[in-house]
């Protein structure tokens, strides 16, 4: 089993996938010391079942053709839970895969649960094992065994069944328009610019404060800006727990900031603990009154029960259509409509609201009832 190894090599596999109409695309990385993910190896496969493996550690290989070949628009490239194979496309190739297809999105909205793994999706849908031994390897030494390869191989020659399958469902009940939203995202630039001034809402939790918010901005975007610049991981910098055990206490002294237990001996006299206390001071410069809390802190006030009920709604709807919940709502969409029927979630446009959010404002408003009946919940219109 031959790795691909040179740009001419990669430019003839390439064209005889391009004659597809889609080729499935699979990537193994690493990223375990690194802010950015390193390439490790490249699988395709075309409907035929042909198979081919590619080697970006290759000093001889420049990987324009693949990048090509993610960009024609007259090829499908399909992927199973996409979102870190897309993102080292984007980094290393400055694109996004077009015209693109997700599995893993494609399950859900035909009903195999919010989170299907790969390996049961393939034994379900291609009625084949796939060996896992390999999967938590190295890849990014050399040379790569036979398991390494045929492990990584079977990801995409399997994928091409379970894409079929998949395809075929969704034109038989209608559906491809509701992948359109989350394949959108998935293509977006947006979704994998790690843009600094953004680092803070991960960690938000349930922050309440504007002071707790400013600082969090501030100290959040400092970590994010020293990891990309050093390419290291962001708990290299400064662990999670720390970075809100800052925001909280907000130390505006060395002395303070060496008291925080999350602060390993010593390290407030550092660089780093200078740095850390200018972006607390930068936090106290803020103006709070540009401090906007992020929607999901906010209380939803006394609409615990029946948000509640929206789940149960919520469940009885997905098993009667067959999609997962996931696909159609959040908890926090349906604390959203708990509290304002006009609320600007997704689940109250398109195809969702007509599937799910008209039927939520109905159960709202005393239009609907939820009854049981065998062991199922079952869902009746009120006159």
């Amino acid at each position: 089993m031959d790795l691909i190894a040179t740009t001419a090599a990669l430019a003839e596999a390439c064209t005889r996938l391009s004659a597809h109409p889609f080729v499935t695309v699979d990537t193994e990385f690493m990223r375990e010391t690194t802010y950015y993910p390193k390439l490790c190896l490249i699988q395709m496969a075309a409907p035929d079942g042909t198979g081919v493996l590619v080697d970006p550690l290759s000093p001889d290989l420049d990987l324009a053709p693949f990048f090509a070949l993610m960009g024609d628009e007259g090829v499908v490239k399909v992927f199973h839970s996409a979102r870190q194979d897309l993102e080292i496309i984007w980094l290393l190739g400055g694109l996004l895969p077009q015209p693109f297809f997700d599995t893993q999105v494609a399950a859900m909205v035909c009903g195999y649960g919010d989170s299907v793994s790969y390996e049961q999706l393939v034994n379900d849908v291609a009625k084949a094992k796939i060996d896992k031994s390999s999967r938590f390897t190295d890849w990014s030494r050399r040379p790569l065994s036979d398991a390494q390869l045929s492990y990584a191989l079977s990801d995409v020659t399997h994928l091409v069944k379970v894409y079929e399958v998949l395809a075929g469902q969704l034109l038989s009940t209608d559906r491809g328009e509701w992948l359109d939203e989350e394949m959108s995202v998935l293509t977006s630039p947006e979704t994998y610019r790690a843009d600094p001034a953004s680092a803070w809402r991960r960690l938000a939790g349930r922050m309440r404060k504007p002071r707790e918010i400013a600082v969090l901005m501030e100290v959040a975007a400092w970590r994010e800006r020293e990891a990309q610049s050093r390419n290291v991981p962001r708990g290299r910098i400064l662990k999670d727990e720390a970075v809100i055990d800052v925001a909280t206490s907000a130390p505006r002294s060395v002395e303070a900031l060496g008291r925080l237990r999350s602060i390993p001996a010593g390290f407030e006299r550092s660089r780093t603990g200078t740095d850390i206390l200018a972006a607390v001071e930068r936090g106290f410069a803020r103006d709070l009154s540009e401090i906007a809390l992020p929607e999901r802190t906010r209380s939803r006030g006394g609409n615990g029960a029946l948000v509640e009920l929206l789940k149960v709604l919520l469940k009885a709807v997905c098993e009667t259509e067959g999609v997962a919940p996931k696909i159609i709502a959040t908890v926090d969409d349906l604390e959203a409509i708990a509290e304002d029927d006009a609320a600007d979630v997704a689940v109250l446009h398109g195809w969702r609201r007509a599937l799910f959010g008209e039927k939520a404002l109905a159960l709202k408003s005393g239009r609907l009832a939820l009854s049981a009946e065998r062991g199922r919940v079952v869902v009746r219109e009120l006159a």
